[in-house]
């Protein structure tokens, strides 16, 4: 395993850090710089009379520009931020880079990186989804995660509420699992906040976390589209396992198949608005996702499971007639209590005794909107 480790401090570090920080310039004009110019150091100590024709003059007026002694404060910060154990920037030019990114259309200019970076080395897969996931949702992402960790996948996905940390947690679940979460802000801070605890268990469990913003930066809406674009080029194939109709995850997953990633789906119920958007992909042409075999048969796994994943003995329902009725009349829709009034006949006292008794148990839960769900306990 290689834990993030610091490169020699250099003038090619040092203008790398330049081009990531000057304001307008992004992974698009820095493209077509480099295509130009192999070596960023190079550009910035030559005179500006050699600089190649075809580099817009947007850019070469703006790196013409004395270097602004806050930007020259911030390559100093960045520096000193990769001495500290277990971080690391990665440049395009640094081979461990990771070559999936390298040929999307706007590979970011450099990363910045915490853990283990043999991550990168693993084939990755996405797991992603809707922050407000039903029970439904969360158990599909989990399972899919430990499934794909366990075939020697490694897991990638935003650390987001919801989904993203189902994945996460699926996947360090699985003995030697790996996972890396990829961050809409810099690495010095963890959001949402109470995900913190999430992202010091994918570190200490040989994770890692990455991200294209310096560690500084917090997370803001806007920082989202571009981190998923990431999320996509990271893998050779996406999940998404619950979203609505506006959800970002189909931002990523669309993103995902415009890099020629095969994209997947899976289906929900019909009168829940988190299963929308994973059927508006399914009709798009994401494959529908019921098992393993689906994605196994589109994506042979990199190895086999050498072990069992152990799971928890599935314990059976109670069997009393509220409860079987109670459970027949939920399926695999969410529903109001007048709605299970009318659907099992039952009075409100059983009912609602039964209710408490399931959710106790573990096999029905009541969602935020006072809707109920059938689900599986833990």
């Amino acid at each position: 395993m290689t834990h993030a480790s610091p490169s020699p401090v250099d003038t090619t570090l040092r203008a790398w850090l330049r081009l990531s920080l000057e304001p307008g310039i992004g992974p698009v004009a820095v493209r077509c710089l480099l295509e130009a110019i192999r070596d960023p150091s190079s550009f910035f100590s030559c005179p500006s009379a050699g600089w190649p024709a075809v580099l817009p003059r947007t850019l070469t007026a703006r790196l013409e520009a004395p270097l602004q002694a806050q930007t020259a404060a911030e390559i100093d910060r960045l520096e000193h931020w990769q001495q500290a154990p277990g971080r690391l920037i990665l440049t395009q030019a640094d081979q461990r880079y990771p070559a999936l990114l390298r040929h999307i259309s706007d590979p970011p200019i450099l990363l910045y990186a915490m853990g283990n970076i043999d991550c990168l080395n693993l084939p990755g897969f996405a797991i992603v989804g809707a922050r407000s996931a039903t029970r439904y949702g969360i158990d599909g992402a989990r399972q899919f995660s430990r499934c794909l960790a366990e075939c020697g996948w490694s897991i990638v996905s935003g650390l987001a509420s919801g989904i993203d940390g189902a994945a996460h947690t699926g996947a360090l679940e699985v003995p030697g699992g790996r996972t890396i979460a990829v961050m809409g802000n810099g690495l010095d801070h963890v959001y949402p906040p109470r995900h913190r605890p999430l992202g010091d268990r994918i570190l200490a469990q040989d994770g890692l976390m990455l991200s294209e913003y310096p560690p500084w930066l917090p997370a803001r809406p806007f920082r989202f589209p571009q981190r998923n674009r990431l999320i996509a080029g990271l893998s050779r194939g996406i999940l998404v396992a619950e979203a609505s109709h506006g959800s970002g995850s189909l931002i990523t997953a669309r993103l995902a198949g415009e890099m020629g990633r095969d994209v997947f789906a899976l289906p929900g119920s019909i009168h829940s608005p988190l299963s929308r958007g994973c059927h508006q992909l399914i009709r798009e042409g994401a494959i529908l996702t019921e098992s393993m075999a689906d994605i196994d048969t589109v994506l042979p796994p990199p190895c086999q499971p050498s072990r069992a994943v152990p799971s928890s003995p599935r314990h059976s329902p109670p069997a009393d007639e509220q409860s079987t009725a109670l459970l027949s009349a939920l399926g695999c829709e969410t529903l109001h209590l007048d709605t299970l009034l009318q659907r099992t006949g039952l009075p409100a006292a059983p009912l609602q005794t039964a209710l408490m008794a399931l959710e106790l148990a573990g096999f029905v839960a009541c969602l935020p909107d006072g809707r109920y769900q059938a689900t599986q306990p833990d």
